[in-house]
């Protein structure tokens, strides 16, 4: 997400970081190329020339040109802009402040991924904020749409509308409201049926649906991927239908990010959501700061942690935190570190959420570190026996070559896993000996977060080592994460 654009912007402000001062034409240069960075990510020109003129005005101020980090200055200007342009501070979510059942009315084009996206929005709905949902398929169009929502409500454990063939549309949003009154339902999503275009047809559909529905929320679905298109579409949409925020999906696969920047500052409707991937969990809040953040690689840490916090099982981390306090860490406690992160969206998704990362992504590329490590590695635990795993000093060359075929790596990378656990046993030791977890918070305590692991705060440290992937631990699981430096891809 916004990869190309992140990795353009973060060159310039580079330059700008690394002079002590500035002179106005030093900023206009600069801005020139933020200016060319939005135009190549697809942003519409309007708002690239509102954002640039904006940015500029400010940051040719005697204000900045004469602060002790000019750049620095100019960069936090850029942020703020960028949150302005995104919809502001603040996510807007869902007004579900209604008599239930709350109808919430999906509407878009064929194949922007409404179907999948209501009953994504429902998993959330039921599993983050506790609301009974139903789910009703209006999509009498397209074949299989009302058994792909049912499909889709089994495995969510979102119910669904019984399916009755050959009703309208209508009839078949006044029977969802009927049956989400009579069975006390908080939130009644209807996913509408889609075209190839936007036509009269669809609109007078969605018109009549409304009518009956009287939806609280209008969400407009749109495929990230389609750039300016999705903004035009929900132009077009807006015109015709009183829509109350938009929803982007494959926002995993847009390294430019066009749409986003444009969408709220040309149609003035909302982001709501982000789809950002294609299991039925990967959607998220869509946050204006946040994205800033990202986008200008500054990290998104408020993320991280929610992630940690929905990934992390309390149970195991007790567990985990009393072996700590014993000094004690096996084979089976490393699993269950190495798993969480993959729950957490893997590595890059962890690095891209961590303050100056950049570089260290890159690194990490460069080196052939990718997600395929984790899942090595949890190959090369599950091939060791039970008592193996709980007593790594068993492993001898004989039991290392087995695991390693078992696993289906080679037994240098076997080592360098037990060499990895050395490591992180050690540092449980040291943990005990300062005094357990109460010690190891007293740090935190004392010095703050950037005293207890460096470079979490500020840029990357020399060599380029990920904070948090290279030594220093990965904050929330566990206070000691594991060195995936040491172990590369072949």
């Amino acid at each position: 997400m916004f990869d190309s654009l992140s990795d353009r912007l973060g060159g310039v402000f580079d330059k700008l970081r690394g002079r002590g001062a500035l002179k106005e034409q030093d900023v206009r240069d600069a801005m020139r190329e933020v200016r060319i960075a939005l135009l190549e990510a697809d942003v519409a020109l309007p708002v690239v020339r509102r954002f640039i003129d904006g940015v500029t005005e400010q940051a040719i101020g005697q204000s900045v040109l004469k602060s002790v980090t000019p750049g620095q200055q100019v960069v936090k200007i850029v942020n703020d802009a960028l949150v302005e342009m995104l919809g502001g501070e603040e996510s807007v979510g869902l007004d579900l402040a209604a008599t239930p059942p709350v109808v919430i009315m999906m509407v878009g084009l064929q194949g922007s991924g409404k179907t999948t996206t209501t009953a994504k929005l429902g998993k959330l709905l039921r599993e983050k904020q506790g609301k009974k949902v139903l789910m009703a398929s209006l999509d009498v169009n397209r074949p299989a749409a009302q058994e792909q929502l049912r499909v889709l409500g089994e495995q969510t454990g979102v119910a669904t509308l019984p399916i009755i063939a050959g009703q309208t549309p209508t009839a078949i949003a006044e029977r969802a409201v009927h049956a989400a009154k009579l069975q006390a339902v908080d939130v009644l999503l209807l996913d509408t049926a889609g075209r190839l275009h936007v036509d009269q047809a669809l609109m007078d559909e969605m018109k009549a649906v409304a009518g009956i529905s009287s939806p609280k929320e209008t969400l407009l679905v749109v495929d990230s991927l389609t750039g300016q298109d999705a903004v035009n579409v929900a132009q077009s949409f807006g015109g015709q239908v009183d829509l109350t925020g938009v929803i982007l999906t494959r926002m995993d696969g847009d390294a430019r990010g066009g749409a986003a920047l444009s969408m709220r500052a040309v149609t003035g409707k909302p982001i709501k959501f982000a789809g950002t991937g294609e299991k039925l969990d990967a959607i998220e809040p869509f946050h204006p700061g946040r994205v800033a953040g990202r986008i200008l690689g500054m990290g998104d840490v408020v993320s991280l942690v929610e992630k940690a916090a929905a990934a992390v099982d309390a149970e195991e981390a007790d567990k985990l935190a009393q072996r700590m306090a014993k000094g004690q860490f096996d084979m089976n406690d490393l699993r269950m570190q190495l798993r969480q992160m993959q729950k957490m969206g893997g590595l890059g998704a962890l690095a891209g959420m961590l303050p100056g990362m950049k570089k260290a992504k890159a690194a990490m590329q460069s080196s052939g570190m990718d997600d395929r490590v984790l899942l090595r590695m949890d190959a090369i635990i599950g091939s060791m026996t039970p008592k193996e795993r709980t007593r790594p000093d068993l492993l001898n060359a004989k039991r290392k070559i087995r695991i390693a075929k078992g696993s289906g790596t080679q037994v240098q990378d076997v080592n360098k896993l037990l060499k990895m656990h050395q490591e992180m046993e050690r540092a449980m030791k040291q943990i005990k000996k300062m005094g357990g977890l109460k010690g190891l918070a007293s740090l935190f305590g004392g010095g703050g977060l950037g005293a207890a692991m460096p470079g979490i705060g500020g840029d990357l440290g020399a060599g380029g080592k990920l904070p948090g992937l290279g030594g220093g631990g990965l904050p929330g699981l566990g206070g000691g994460g594991p060195d995936l430096s040491k172990f590369l891809k072949k």
